[in-house]
């Protein structure tokens, strides 16, 4: 028996089958002491991600792996005795399926690119060998300087961009001060984050005018070694959260539209900088530079809705509370880089398992508590959202539906394999006293920081924007952001099998404390309506 699970079995024995813990919160400690043990001793949380992440793979919304991926976890839940296991469909578009990929550089001489096609990018129909050149358009006046010159060829779109040494935290672990900064930072001024570098609406259209400008003149492929700006995934600004490296790593994205209009444009490749760099300095020293790519695609027309959620519940046993219910998510989509191993198979592996413990130990809670494992996250909380419209009430008109009276808290993981420190808050300062009492039995497995901020960008979000106390765990975010996040190295073996036990057995403590509180979770006011936003 580990010195955790130890540590618990002996306050439930001290305490009894139930204590007032910290600001007369109720706290069953005999039930908590059994949903740690089996956490932490009998998990089977990499079980399910490497299901999720090794067999199944890369779950873009729309992709057959998706589909596959979630028929299994529906079999999973129901073989625990889950109730009510179901999955809710909502229009999306066009899927996309990759079906083969190889790059490689044959002059000046044979290299093997590290390279990956953009999601939704079309195919080049069969293996292409052409000329690779870098045209430089700056502006309208340089259209003319390339007009007939470009047919059969490769696009480099993007100057040379300096490596990043990898000297600074890779690996990112919240230090004493970071904690205290997390513990102690007011939310963001609102309307902070602003519009993107770079021009804005100008630069965006005349970016659109110069790729239109390439598939008129036949251009085979365009090619780009990725993003100069730093991810903030998650919605904080503070900077442990925020480091990008290279080392032949690609951070992939879209590469075209799922609408109608799906497969019109130009196939699109990310190479990892350090292969696209060197083309580009061959380029400048007047050395024809030629390469052979193939990359076979699939579009996947929507006959029925291709996004979809997947719902499953513990049902409430309390007669006056089992019509609320408590509810756990994360987002079940990926990007197709890597294996959606750390984004986000953690996420739902984490909170699957918090669901098979709360059902093999025996919990009985008062209220509901339900799981939700979201689709199409990646491209814009759209199955989150989708839910929000369905069952609560709508952001922009904030006209709410009965439902949003019967959710209690929603509680969401989405940033990786670090394990949980504790919750950022929201601005929720009402709800402090009671977080302070459910995380008191957790404050061995490290779970300390309850920080007042609001973070954003992730499946959370669209619920706190009704009202609803929603919440993203805080947690360390070790390669996150810096290496896996919509990387090729999102894949299972970056996954840290000590902190995902740790990450379920808090999801299922809070889970369940939550839904045996005699009262719901304190709120926020309603919101104002936001007619230009919102689900």
């Amino acid at each position: 028996m580990n010195t955790a699970v130890r540590s618990a079995l002996s306050m439930a024995l001290l305490a009894g089958p139930l204590a007032l813990g910290a600001q007369g919160e109720k706290i069953d400690a005999a039930m908590l002491a059994k949903i740690r043990a089996e956490g932490m001793s009998r998990s089977q949380v990499m079980d399910h991600i490497s299901w999720l992440s090794d067999v199944y793979g890369p779950r873009l919304t729309g992709s057959t792996n998706i589909e596959q991926a979630g028929t299994w976890a529906m079999s999973a839940m129901r073989a625990w005795g889950l109730a009510n296991v179901h999955d809710e469909r909502w229009a999306f578009g066009k899927g996309w399926a990759l079906q083969r990929f190889s790059a490689t550089l044959l002059s000046p001489q044979v290299q093997p690119m590290i390279a990956l096609p953009k999601a939704w990018s079309p195919g080049t129909n069969g293996n292409v060998t052409a000329d690779v050149v870098r045209p430089i358009i700056e502006s309208d006046a340089d259209f003319a300087k390339y007009r007939g010159t470009l047919r059969g060829k490769i696009v480099l779109t993007q100057p040379l961009r300096a490596v990043r040494m990898l000297d600074g935290r890779i690996v990112l672990r919240m230090t004493d001060k970071e904690i205290a900064e997390a513990m102690t930072e007011p939310p963001p001024p609102a309307g902070r984050g602003g519009g993107a570098a770079g021009g804005g609406a100008p630069a965006a259209a005349f970016t659109r005018s110069v790729t239109e400008f390439y598939k008129s003149e036949g251009v085979v492929a365009l090619l780009d070694r990725g993003s100069d700006a730093d991810s903030s995934a998650g919605g904080s600004d503070l900077s442990w959260m925020t480091q990008r490296t290279d080392g032949g790593t690609i951070f992939v994205g879209a590469g075209g539209t799922r609408d109608s209009t799906a497969g019109s444009g130009l196939p699109n490749v990310t190479l990892a900088v350090e292969h696209y760099n060197r083309m580009v300095r061959v380029l400048a020293k007047g050395v024809p530079v030629r390469m052979q790519l193939d990359i076979g695609v699939q579009f996947l027309d929507e006959t029925t809705p291709r996004g979809f959620n997947i719902i499953a519940e513990i049902p409430g046993t309390d007669p006056a509370l089992k019509d609320e219910y408590v509810l756990i998510g994360s987002h079940f989509d990926s990007w197709h880089g890597g294996t959606g191993a750390t984004d986000n198979a953690t996420g739902s592996g984490a909170m699957m398992e918090a669901m098979r413990i709360l059902t093999t130990v025996g919990a009985k809670p008062r209220r509901t508590i339900r799981i939700a494992l979201w689709g199409g996250e990646e491209e814009g909380l759209l199955g989150s959202n989708a839910y929000v419209r369905e069952h609560l009430g709508d952001a922009r008109t904030m006209a709410l539906k009965p439902g949003h009276a019967k959710l209690v808290a929603y509680y969401n993981i989405d940033n990786g394999t670090g394990k949980i420190r504790g919750v950022w808050m929201q601005g929720n300062s009402a709800i402090e006293p009671v977080f302070r009492a459910f995380t008191s039995p957790l404050t061995d497995l490290g779970v300390t920081v309850l920080g007042p901020r609001s973070v954003a960008s992730t499946d959370h979000s669209p619920f706190d924007a009704l009202g609803i106390p929603a919440f993203q765990f805080v947690q360390e975010r070790y390669e996150y952001n810096s290496r896996t996040h919509h990387s090729n190295m999102d894949v299972f073996d970056r996954v840290q099998a000590e902190d995902m036990k740790q990450m379920a057995t808090v999801v299922a403590t809070m889970a369940y404390l939550t839904a045996m509180r005699d009262q719901p979770l304190p709120r926020k006011p309603v919101p104002a309506p936001r007619p230009r936003g919102g689900p």
